[in-house]
Order: structure tokens, then sequence, then C-alpha cells
């Protein structure tokens, strides 16, 4: 694992961002135990900010614990995949329709930036800045629906994707594909199609859910 600190807020950020990116860039495997003492001599920190870490991450979905087991990173089956992107299908569409009809320039230019920086990074065929600026794109879009509580559960959703996403990449790195999609979806939010932008984005969305349940056997 590599260590590349940038004097962040607290240790504990630190250990979380590393054993984060580990789980999406798939160093550390589906199923692989995260024994604390091991994360935390690879680290160089002590057992305390690995333990705080791995509860962050257990909320947020990347990380499971057994009683027996203790912790391990969270394997990706249909069930998971399908609940996840059932959220997303109900919730985000409607929060980005919402978003382009108040017309956020801001986001919009925020998006547009993203989407270019996106470009760059599938000529790279860097995946962890892939997986950061997926995320941003699609928290552009939706974060101006003018509803906190929306936000939030969109936001919470946001690693259990990114690790649903790593699944497909896995298989099927069909970065470029995703990228026209999100294009369409920005397109029609620029011209303030709201029923447009929303209809594409969960076309976006559902065919990528086909393209994980293929890439996991559940068709």
């Amino acid at each position: 694992m590599s260590l590349t600190f940038n004097l962040p807020a607290s240790r504990t950020e630190v250990v979380l961002e590393e054993i984060r990116r580990g789980i999406l860039t798939r160093e550390l495997k589906p199923g692989q135990p995260l024994v604390e003492a091991e994360l935390a001599a690879r680290l160089g920190v002590s057992k305390t900010p690995v333990r705080e870490a791995l509860k962050v991450l257990s909320n947020s979905g990347l990380v499971t614990f057994s009683p027996y087991k203790g912790a391990s990173v969270c394997v990706v089956d249909a069930e998971l995949a399908k609940s996840v992107y059932d959220v997303r299908m109900v919730l985000e569409p409607e929060a980005v329709r919402r978003s382009v009809e108040r017309r956020s320039p801001d986001l919009l230019e925020d998006a547009t930036e993203l989407l270019k920086e996106a470009s760059a990074a599938i000529s790279d065929k860097d995946q962890v800045a892939l997986s950061l600026l997926n995320r941003r794109f699609h928290r552009a879009l939706y974060s101006g629906c003018g509803n906190p509580l929306m936000v939030s559960m969109l936001d919470d959703l946001k690693d259990r994707a990114a690790l649903i996403s790593a699944v497909g990449w896995e298989t099927n790195p069909s970065w470029r594909r995703e990228w026209n999609e999100h294009k369409a979806v920005l397109a029609a939010a620029k011209k303030g199609d709201a029923d447009g932008a929303a209809g594409s984005l969960r076309a976006h969305i559902g065919d990528f859910l086909a393209r994980i349940l293929g890439a996991i056997g559940d068709r």
C-alpha cells in the first residue's frame, strides 16, 4: 500500500483515506480480513486510528464486522448492487431534475470541469482519479436540488456506489462509455431540460447496474 501523506487534519483521516483507497482500487480484496495490528504496522501508526477508521468505513459500507472474524472488506453481490442502485434510481434523477429546474450555473460549471478532468484520467487509465471524479460529477449535478436531506441520503451512498463501480470496472473498464453518458446528462442540464437530464441519468444508472450484474453473474 502506497504511503503518500499530505498532512491532513488528523492521523485517523490519513488512515481512513489510505484504507478507502486500498479498497476502491482492489488492493484490499473483497472479503479480505482487516487486522488492526497489520494495518497499523503497514501505515506506521498505532491501532487506535486504524480502529476508528474501520468504524467510519463500516458506516459508509466499505467494511463489514463479524463477531467472530472481526473486520473485513465488504463483498459486493447482486443483492447489495441492486439495493444501492435501486435507491439511486429513485432519488438521484429526481434530485438532478430539481437541480436543473433551480438553474445552478456554478454547479454546471463544476460538472463541466470535472468532465474535462475525467477525459484526461481515462487516457491515463487512472482508476483512483476516475472514481473520485465520478462521485464529484454526480454530486455537482444533484447537490443543487434544494433538499438537504435528499443530498445527504445520496452522499451516504457514495462509498457503496464507488465499491460497486470498482467491481464493474475490474471486469469491464467502460470509462469512455460512461463519460459519453455523463456528457449527455450535462448537455440536457445546460439546456435547462430537467426531464431530459433526469431521464438520461436514469438510463445511465440502469445501464451500469446491468453491466455490474453481468460481471458478478446475476443477469
